[in-house]
């Protein structure tokens, strides 16, 4: 069984009903994996769903990480990003917020589901995986 991080962007495909990530994401369920939403990325499209009073993709939403968890912030994961952090900034290199994505799935030893992968190309240990390719 594996288990699969979502990016916030692959989320919001799944949310707005993109095929392809719909049924890659069923495949993986009947292949017995599981999937985790990242705390960041909870917040990302929680905050989204709100300022849209996006009520139906909510409820949706909800079921979605009710089914298959929310990650938890401690502080092992923010000391992983900001050692992340750190070695990128002295490459000159700016990641943002997407360093807690990554560093509770190098934490947890993840692969990340994105679309987004060159966000997430210079970190190290960071398996991210895209769908949409």
């Amino acid at each position: 069984m594996i288990f699969y991080a979502l990016d916030t962007d692959i989320v919001s495909y799944f949310l707005k009903g993109d095929i392809t990530i719909i049924e890659r994401m069923e495949l993986e369920k009947k292949n017995g994996n599981k999937f985790i939403v990242p705390p960041m990325v909870y917040f990302e499209i929680q905050n989204w769903l709100l300022v849209n009073n996006s009520k139906k993709k909510m409820l949706i939403f909800e079921k979605m990480y009710s089914s298959h968890g929310i990650g938890v912030i401690d502080k092992s994961i923010l000391d992983i990003a900001s050692k992340i952090t750190l070695r990128l900034q002295s490459k000159g290199i700016k990641i943002g917020d997407d360093v807690l994505i990554a560093a509770y799935c190098i934490k947890h030893n993840l692969p990340l589901v994105t679309n987004n992968t060159k966000h997430f190309k210079d970190i190290e240990n960071l398996q991210a995986i895209n769908w949409k390719e």
